[in-house]
C-alpha cells in the first residue's frame, strides 16, 4: 500500500541537501537508527517501500539491508513541525544495527532475554515475508507458497489451525510450535490476499472496546 507523503513539506539542508531521518519500529515505537536522506533517497523510499538513505561516507544511495538482507519496510512517514527532520516508521526484517543489535541504540533487551514480545516478532516476520514475496528467491518455502496461489495458502492455514486445536486438546506442549506454524502461514495468507496487517489491527482495536 503506497504511503502518502507531501515531499514539499521537507526542508533539506541548504548546504548538504540532506535531512536527518529517525527510524522507529512499527511494532512498539522503539528507535532503531538515525540516517540521512536527500531528495532522491526519499523518493526511492516512497517508490519502493524500502527505506533508503544517502550514505555520506560512500556518497551514494544506500538501501538499508541491501547486503545483509535486514531491510526496513516503510509503514509511515512524517516530518516534524519545522520540516527539517523525518520520522520513519518501519518494519525491520532482522537486526537494524551492523553489530547484530536490534537497534543502533542498544535496545535489544527483549531479544537478548528471550522474552521478545509477540507483536515485535510478528512484525519482523511480516517484513521478511513481504521481502520474500517481492524477491521470490529460489529454494525458499515462502516463495513456493506464494507461487502455489492463495487457495493453497488458505488450505495450509486451515491445516495448521486444526493441528493447533488438536494439540491443545491432546498434547499441550506442542501448542507453541503449532501456533508458530499457524501464525506464519496466516501472515503469508494476508500477503497473498493483499490484506494489510494494519487493517486487522484496526479491527481488533475496534472490538476491544473502552
Amino acid at each position: 500500500m503506497p504511503i502518502e507523503f507531501d515531499v514539499t513539506s521537507v526542508r533539506f539542508d541548504e548546504a548538504t541537501g540532506l535531512v536527518p531521518a529517525v527510524v522507529q519500529d512499527a511494532s512498539d515505537g522503539a528507535v532503531l537508527m538515525v540516517g540521512y536522506m536527500n531528495v532522491e533517497s526519499l523518493a526511492r523510499t516512497l517508490e519502493t517501500g524500502r527505506v533508503t538513505f544517502w550514505s555520506r561516507s560512500r556518497e551514494r544511495l544506500w538501501e538499508k539491508g541491501e547486503t545483509s538482507g535486514n531491510t526496513l519496510l516503510l509503514q509511515a512517514l512524517a516530518s516534524d513541525c519545522d520540516g527539517d527532520a523525518l520520522l520513519v516508521t518501519a518494519t525491520a526484517a532482522g537486526p537494524t544495527c551492523h553489530t547484530g543489535e536490534r537497534s543502533c541504540f542498544g535496545l535489544s533487551g527483549a531479544a537478548k532475554s528471550g522474552s521478545q514480545d509477540l507483536g515485535s516478532v510478528l512484525a519482523e516476520l511480516s517484513a521478511v515475508i513481504a521481502d520474500r514475496d517481492k524477491l521470490r528467491p529460489d529454494g525458499s518455502y515462502t516463495t513456493t507458497l506464494f507461487e502455489s496461489g492463495v487457495g493453497r495458502v488458505a488450505q495450509k492455514v486451515a491445516e495448521e489451525a486444526v493441528e493447533t486445536a488438536l494439540a491443545a486438546v491432546s498434547e499441550p506442549e506442542r501448542v507453541p510450535d503449532e501456533s508458530a506454524d499457524l501464525l506464519y502461514h496466516l501472515l503469508v495468507l494476508w500477503r497473498a490476499a493483499e490484506i494489510d496487517p494494519r487493517d486487522v489491527a484496526a479491527r481488533l482495536a475496534e472490538r476491544r472496546g473502552p
